[in-house]
């Protein structure tokens, strides 16, 4: 109670408002410069242009109104504001500067000084340091988001943040709540790299304006915008396992209006066992997706402006015994198998209209359908589940205060099938599941800047009401204190909340031999989050060395927490709400070199201790390695022409489910080995193509053994929950990207 009230007690300055500029800033050909520095002359406030060289920065009440516009290789240019609204800045080149163009390129991972929130921006320049065939392997370079295998045999991934499940961050994609409930099992991986332009990463509590869910961070992903991507990108992918990926993005332009349409293919790979369990290193995944995106006009314009997106997918994944059939041996007793398929049509609308440079209102609205039908062995999973989501949002800017207000509301229908073909275990959770959620919620944010604007502050909350849990409150607040123009410090606190969609979000109880037993009706999950980073940036006047100094804590302290107890015996997975302590600390620091603009070196540290307390025993929680440790080295020329990237992941023991009841055959230990993870890539570029040869997993570093009784996978002990490491080896990879631009 006392965190509610410190919360709610931070959140009385919703008072204010603001005024603002906003303008372009181009070459002298009229082409926008992206990444241009805006900024008020004598002072740290600025900001940065976006992908059509526009910014928006709020005004000053100060003798000195001069801003000035920059961008290496450029002349910086400086206008006095007197009563504009709208200003237009042309730079021309500094002919002097020779190559130093080249090295105004857009950086892999952008900090921004200006964002009250600490966000690492993954660009474009970042995500072709590796395959990035889809969301989950968009994070090999990073340190703060961790792809982790929920499925070994369907190949399911999850994105953890903090060491805690993915199901405690809220995944967006372009703003939307799209990864949700069905979506959450396989949604990541149907999102393919050459769809994303930009990754925004934050941790901990974030803005209420997205809702009540995101615990231990935020990832939103953008899509490439359609009037600022090349016109024709084709990309073929072939890694050795003989998986193949096809990718086409079309993009044209037509006045106010501009479109994008994309379309991605994954073919099967061989059937590969090169352990000799029987069992398929990586499953026949087949999946076709076509995307389009229209885009009318720009957020800053006055009057109306709209982007819409369609999008398709149909995926299919087969798993299990390299002689499972899936046209015939689904439910077979002597074959044992899994299967997905997907069908997945969705929609959505960002529209606004902008009134003057202060006021602006904005409809977010999204709906999507999915229909998947599974076989898990002798486990048949059918569900759909429909998915709405509503946001009008209000914003208003007077003075130092930036003011976002609106109403919200979420529809979930998920029906879910459970059925047993055979049962000699005696499983008791078959049936149907049946789950309506509609959450209307109220929200108001305010950004308030203070002392020469040194001091950010921001105060939301949200308030939801659930139709089957009632009301929820929840308040956030984050502080931005710049203690140089250089150094800043960031920190936060909130609550969060959310209800559990247990089979999608725990894909791993349908196929396992474990009965899950639910010992009592299942309450939403809560937490509180509070976290402190510092961020020290630096460079040399010749720009010969730059780079950036990170370092941040946060904990979790859950009120309940949904987690199957899979200890208490190793034959079951118990379901109940666990209202003792439990706690995640996380804490990780990070370095990143740029030498002579042509080296890059990155290292990242990451500590997490994630436990719960029962009785008088501390548990940690199993998969979670204590101490994890990211290099990465990339070496690009100034002639641009290719770029050699590497990077290291070293990772701890991890503890594992206790099976130390099971035979002593299908025991296993209660820690992981630690191990090492090397890959690398190297890219050249010729005119509109590029070639990118790659590998992962270098050392062919393998866990042995990584499926409890494969040669008996109908037995009681069969379990596929205790693998914590690669289990394909070494995977080689060649790739051709053409691009045309105009």
């Amino acid at each position: 109670m006392k965190n509610y009230v410190f919360i709610v007690g931070l959140l009385f300055p919703f008072v204010a408002f603001a005024q603002s500029i906003s303008g372009t800033v181009t070459n002298e050909a009229g082409q926008p410069l992206i990444g241009a520095s805006v900024y008020w002359l004598e002072t740290t406030t600025g900001t940065s242009t976006n992908n059509q060289g526009e910014f928006q920065i709020l005004s000053r009440e100060n003798p000195n109104k001069k801003l000035i516009a920059s961008f290496v290789g450029f002349t910086s240019d400086t206008i006095e504001i007197i009563n504009q609204t709208f200003v237009e800045f042309k730079l021309s080149d500094n002919k002097t500067l020779g190559e130093v163009v080249v090295q105004g390129q857009q950086d892999g991972v952008i900090i921004s000084n200006l964002n009250p929130i600490k966000t690492e921006q993954i660009t474009q320049t970042e995500l072709r340091k590796a395959a990035c065939c889809d969301l989950a392997g968009c994070f090999e370079t990073q340190s703060t988001v961790q792809p982790q295998t929920t499925n070994v045999i369907t190949n399911s991934k999850e994105l953890r943040i903090l060491g805690l499940s993915g199901v405690y961050n809220q995944v967006l994609i372009d703003g939307f709540p799209m990864i949700q409930g069905l979506s959450y099992t396989y949604g990541i991986s149907s999102t393919p790299g050459t769809l994303v332009d930009n990754i925004y990463v934050s941790k901990g509590a974030n803005s209420v304006i997205q809702g009540f869910e995101s615990i231990s961070g935020q990832i939103n992903v953008e899509t490439k915008e359609p009037d600022d991507t090349d016109r024709l990108l084709l990309n073929v992918y072939l890694n050795n396992f003989m998986e193949k990926h096809f990718n086409a993005n079309y993009a044209f332009q037509k006045g106010k209006w501009s479109n994008l349409t994309a379309v991605h293919t994954v073919q099967p790979a061989n059937k590969i066992d090169r352990d000799k369990d029987n069992f398929l290193d990586l499953p026949l995944l087949t999946r076709y997706l076509v995307f389009n995106k229209w885009k009318y006009g720009n957020d800053g314009d006055w009057g109306w402006n709209s982007r819409i997106g369609v999008r398709f997918l149909n995926e299919s994944r087969i798993g299990g015994q390299t002689f499972f059939d899936a046209k015939s041996d689904e439910g077979n007793t002597n074959v044992y198998g899994q299967t997905v398929n997907i069908n997945q049509p969705e929609i959505w609308t960002k529209t606004g209209y902008r009134f003057n440079d202060e006021q602006s209102i904005t409809l977010f609205a999204s709906a999507y359908f999915q229909d998947q039908n599974s076989f898990f062995g002798t486990v048949r999973y059918q569900a759909n589940q429909i998915n709405f989501y509503g946001n009008i949002q209000y914003e208003l800017n007077y003075k130092d205060h930036n003011l976002k207000t609106g109403i919200s509301h979420r529809h979930l229908n998920l029906e879910e099938n459970i059925l047993f073909t055979e049962n000699a275990l005696q499983r008791t959770y078959a049936g149907d599941y049946k789950r309506l959620e509609n959450i209307t919620g109220l929200f108001a944010e305010n950004t308030m800047r203070f002392f020469d604007d040194k001091l950010t502050w921001i105060v939301g909350l949200r308030g939801d009401h659930h139709n089957q849990f009632g009301f929820n409150l929840t308040p956030r607040t984050l502080l931005k204190y710049d203690l140089k123009p250089k150094t800043i410090l960031r920190a936060n606190i909130g609550t969060g909340w959310r209800t559990v969609n247990l089979f999608s979000e725990n894909i791993g109880l349908l196929v396992s031999s474990r009965d899950i037993i639910f010992a009592e009706q299942l309450e939403p999950e809560k937490a509180l989050n509070y976290g402190i980073n510092i961020t020290q940036k630096f460079d040399t006047k010749d720009e010969n060395l730059s780079g950036y100094f990170s370092a941040d804590y946060y904990r979790t302290d859950f009120q309940n927490q949904i987690f199957p107890d899979y200890d208490t015996d190793p034959t079951k997975a118990i379901i109940q709400n666990f209202e003792g302590t439990s706690i995640s600390n996380g804490f990780q620091a990070e370095m990143y070199l740029k030498i002579w603009q042509r080296f890059e070196l990155k290292t990242g540290y990451n500590y997490l201790d994630v436990y719960r307390i029962n009785g008088e025993t501390k548990q940690v929680l199993p998969f979670n390695p204590k101490h994890k440790v990211l290099t990465t080295f990339g070496y690009k020329p100034l002639t641009n022409k290719f770029h050699f990237d590497m990077n290291v992941h070293w990772y701890g023991r991890q503890r594992l489910p206790n099976t130390q009841s099971n035979p002593i055959e299908f025991q296993r230990p209660d820690f992981s080995e630690p191990y090492t993870i090397v890959n690398a890539q190297f890219t050249y570029s010729f005119k509109k193509f590029e070639i990118y040869l790659g590998c992962e997993n270098i050392f062919n570093f393998r866990q042995n053994r990584p499926i409890i009784s494969s040669q008996d996978p109908f037995s009681p002990y069969f379990d596929t929950s205790s693998v914590w490491g690669p289990t394909r080896g070494r995977e080689t990879y060649l790739g051709v990207r053409y691009r045309l631009s105009e």
